[in-house]
């Protein structure tokens, strides 16, 4: 609990397996109730060193991708009753000390979103991001800024904390599966009027990391694009995207079943 605040970390996991004890030792257990991960048909035993971590998890009947598992995510968080809720990738590419920092922002009632954001400290490249990557980054970065008119230093982290509020509002069912789903989010909350806080944030890139490879990132980078474009014409009027809808199908909304719940005291 913070602030008389329920706290749940949330981590959509595929092939976390190696990484996972180390990012897990290091969450801040006396603010963070609960730690939920969602394991997207892992083909490592990502569930089973969840179990034995002792973590509620919860595991995909296929690779439905990057955003369906954050979905999912943030739908059980919901349903624990989380007031905040943060995601932190379990490839230990973020370090979870932070989040007492991005936590405070969300349950102080200042902000209604936090991004740790890997371009405030100016340290990105020495924690090993690629140069193509970081270019891309402050290539689209500005050019979302200038498109939704605000003012993030970045749009790219995976890491990030949300109120209740934001994940019942947001019609996140209309938004991609695949890795852009991020981005969408972010420029939702924008759209919809939240306040998002930043904190900065090291990286870290090593081998057993997490990362989308450079044909992935040109089709993520046009997706980002596109999400900006979407943003100013349903802003202008000039046309309607359901994921900018108000009535779009948001995280309440009924869904068919796709994931089963493997949690340690759940019988299997």
């Amino acid at each position: 609990m913070l602030n008389g605040k329920k706290v749940v970390v949330v981590m959509p996991a595929y092939n976390a397996a190696a990484t996972l004890e180390r990012t897990c030792s290091e969450v801040p257990r006396d603010i963070v109730d609960e730690i939920l991960l969602v394991d997207d048909c892992s083909r490592d035993n990502t569930v089973e060193e969840a179990r034995t971590l002792g973590l509620r998890c919860f595991c995909h009947e296929k690779n439905w991708g990057y955003g369906r598992n954050q979905k999912t995510c943030y739908s059980e968080a919901l349903k624990l009753g989380a007031d905040v809720v943060i995601m932190v990738h379990p490839d230990y590419q973020y370090t979870p000390k932070i989040i007492p920092a991005m936590a405070n922002l969300v349950a102080s009632g200042e902000y209604d979103a936090c991004i740790a954001s890997r371009i405030l400290g100016g340290t990105a490249l020495q924690g090993g991001m690629p140069l193509y990557k970081y270019v891309a980054n402050r290539f689209l970065t500005l050019a979302q800024n200038i498109m939704i008119n605000a003012k993030l230093s970045e749009y790219h982290t995976g890491y990030r904390a949300f109120s209740r509020e934001v994940l019942e509002t947001l019609p996140l069912w209309e938004n991609s599966d695949d890795f852009v789903f991020d981005n969408q989010m972010l420029a939702q909350t924008v759209y919809f009027g939240f306040r998002i806080g930043e904190v900065s944030c090291p990286t870290k890139y090593f081998e057993e990391a997490s990362s989308i490879n450079f044909s992935r990132s040109v089709t993520y980078g046009l997706g980002v694009l596109k999400t900006s474009m979407e943003f100013r014409l349903q802003k202008w009027g000039l046309a309607s995207y359901p994921y900018f809808d108000k009535k779009g199908r948001g995280l309440l909304s009924p869904t068919p079943p796709y994931y089963t719940d493997k949690s340690p005291d759940v019988p299997q």
